[in-house]
Parts: structure tokens; sequence; C-alpha cells
């Protein structure tokens, strides 16, 4: 059984009218929630094989802080694909992952991942930022991958209801 971790960015900063919205950094609570989205990955035993983000500023340094604070010593992949991306370019990137991966991590940002889990699991749950899904896929090859409402949401966390 193959498990996506779909993690939206943490909350990005607006203070500058200067950056394109692709270079925006996290602000302080960006940079508070996203070691606690990876300490609940590391408390849950849900650390990832691979980490897959988006290459926006944003979801890098999310990935990263999320990264340290799980214990993840892996590569974290950069994708400008995976900015602003619909499910269809997550599933197409996903499907061609090695087998080798079980548990992958997907940091990058709505509405995308929305539609993605909405695809994957038929549910249609609102993922505000730094909010982590954890889906079961029914299958062995991520090949085998669908968007076809057959997955199952396992866990949804939003940071606003941790208690840590």
């Amino acid at each position: 059984m193959k498990t996506i971790l779909i993690l939206r960015h943490a909350k990005s900063s607006w203070a500058s009218d200067t950056l394109s919205d692709h270079e925006r950094p996290l602000n302080s609570r960006g940079e508070r929630d996203a070691p606690r989205m990876g300490r609940l990955l590391r408390d849950e035993e849900l650390l990832p094989d691979l980490i897959l983000s988006s290459s926006a500023v944003r979801a890098r340094t999310t990935a990263r802080l999320v990264a340290e604070a799980c214990g993840y010593e892996g590569p974290i992949e950069q994708s400008r694909d995976f900015y602003l991306a619909d499910a269809s370019t997550f599933i197409d990137a996903l499907s061609r992952l090695s087998d080798d991966h079980s548990r992958v991590l997907v940091v990058a940002h709505n509405p995308g991942l929305e539609e993605l889990l909405d695809e994957l699991t038929g549910e249609d749950e609102r993922l505000p930022t730094a909010a982590l899904a954890v889906v079961a896929l029914p299958v062995e090859r991520w090949q085998g991958l669908r968007a076809d409402g057959q997955a199952q949401l396992m866990a949804l966390w939003r940071p606003r209801e941790l208690t840590f």
C-alpha cells in the first residue's frame, strides 16, 4: 500500500509589494506552524520516504522546516510544475515515482491540493495553511494511482486544532 501525505504550505507573508507571488516567504505564524507539523509527523510515525515540493519559496521553506522537525534526511525534490498545479499534475508526477517509495509528502498550494484530496478520496475537505492530510492508496505501485475516489482519508490535522 502507498501513502500520500498532503501538506499545504504554511502561512506566507504579504509584507512586501516588490516580491512576486512565487517568491513570498513564510510569515511568523508559518515559521511556527511548519515545524509543528513536522513534529506531528514524527510523533505519529509518519516519516516520509520522499518529499516533493512546489518551487515557491513558501512551499520550499515549509518542506525544509517540516523535514528538519520530523527527522527526514533525504532529498526534497522541487518542481515548478507543482506551483499552483491542478490535481492531474500531482497525480501524473506521483504515478511516475519509483515503487521504492511507500510514503510521499507533497508540499504545495490550494486549490490544487484540495482538488487532489477530493479526487483521490471523494472527501471535500478544506485545507488551510499548514494543514496535513494522510491518504492511504489502494495500490501497490505508484503507476496504479487513479483519481477515482477509492483512496481513504486516514487523518486530517489543521494547525489550529493541535494542542502542542
